[in-house]
């Protein structure tokens, strides 16, 4: 009896303190920031901490990569509060617009299989009835599409008649759309048979099982659904995620723009291939990397650019690539330097985590985004 109460408390022990300073991952490595100095893990958990304490953060799953590796990932707080159920290394998040550079580079591997061309109408693959009213449709390309330059608005449920419309003639400037993203998808889909299941069959062996990716998916399964957090708002209420409109209008479709569903770890090895030119060819990297859209410009002069995907900008931001990622109750922010093979990504199951990211951004990265 003595010997099962002592295993009890050492259990729960183990479990507390696991749940207040994370799991480590890599203990013995070096940990580097952007301007390549060391800092200490201590450091890095005590920041973490103290910004979910300030900003209502219930659980957050947390990786750093240096020269191509994750030398550190650690899990905070908790998948669902309510049950006081801490965040691990398999939880599972809502990637948000974090969905839009990874379906780009997914677009690729249709461009290098010759299966679609970037600068060819999408109509002439699948014409879109939704829009078919207005005939500047007709010049919408995937280019445009994953540079948001389609004309499209982000949602049309955004829009006062709900309607979709173009807004302007497509390829004359940047304006953020989920939409042309989600026409894209449906492209996608009837080159795989006209079937979303298929085209998640299609993501995974194209992207998913290459990377090792083996927890990322865009239309969720019984496992994801069991390892995935609960969402909480702002305030660090918890939303009633079952009638969200968003989440049942959403559910079984693969949603290109926001649907994806990951955690750190498994986000990283997609980063990584990135860093090291890999699974997609040179030519490819210039595509999907290369400057396409002015976004704007900061009071302080730096210029924001979209890619086919990804943010980036001039100045010191030249060869750092970023996004940041808005669901319900789920927000992400990843970066990194290509060249030096740096970044870092976070997910969260709270309504700040962009903020949470870009504080990050200033801590690892010494620089401060936007301004």
């Amino acid at each position: 009896m003595m010997i099962k109460q002592i295993f009890y408390r050492i259990f729960h022990i183990v479990l507390y303190t696991i749940l207040l300073y994370g799991c480590s991952f890599n203990e013995n490595t070096i940990v580097r920031n952007y301007k390549n100095t060391h800092i200490s893990k201590d450091s890095v958990d005590h920041y973490i901490k103290d910004n979910m304490k300030e900003l209502k953060v219930p659980g957050l799953s947390f990786s750093i990569i240096n020269n191509g590796e994750v030398v550190y990932h650690n899990s905070y707080g908790y998948a669902n509060l309510e049950k006081k159920l801490p965040v691990n290394s398999e939880t599972i998040f809502e990637a948000a617009s974090l969905s839009k550079s990874i379906f780009a580079f997914f677009v690729m591997k249709y461009v290098e299989e010759g299966k679609l061309d970037l600068d060819k109408p999408l109509y002439k693959y699948l014409p879109y009835s939704d829009i078919a009213y207005d005939e500047r449709y007709k010049k919408i390309t995937a280019r445009m599409v994953l540079s948001h330059r389609s004309g499209f608005p982000n949602w049309r449920e955004n829009e006062k008649d709900k309607k979709l419309k173009i807004k302007f003639e497509p390829g004359t400037r940047f304006e953020y759309s989920g939409e042309g993203y989600q026409y894209l998808a449906m492209v996608l889909k009837k080159i795989e048979g006209g079937d979303w299941k298929l085209l998640e069959k299609s993501f995974q062996n194209k992207v998913a099982k290459p990377l090792g990716m083996n927890s990322t998916v865009f239309i969720q399964n019984k496992t994801t659904r069991k390892l995935k957090a609960e969402p909480y708002d702002k305030d660090g209420h918890w939303i009633d995620w079952e009638n969200n409109y968003w989440y049942k209008k959403d559910d079984g479709i693969f949603v290109a723009p926001s649907s994806l569903h990951t955690n750190s770890l498994d986000f990283s090895k997609w980063m990584i291939a990135i860093m090291k030119n890999e699974h997609l060819s040179e030519s490819s990297y210039k595509e999907l990397l290369g400057y396409e859209s002015k976004a704007f410009t900061s009071d302080s002069g730096t210029a924001y650019y979209y890619t086919l995907g990804f943010m980036t900008g001039d100045k010191e931001f030249k060869n750092v690539y970023f996004h940041s990622g808005s669901n319900d109750g789920f927000t992400c922010w990843y970066v990194f330097d290509k060249a030096n093979k740096w970044g870092y990504v976070l997910f969260t199951n709270s309504e700040k985590g962009v903020e949470l990211g870009e504080k990050m951004f200033g801590y690892l990265g010494g620089m401060t985004v936007w301004k």
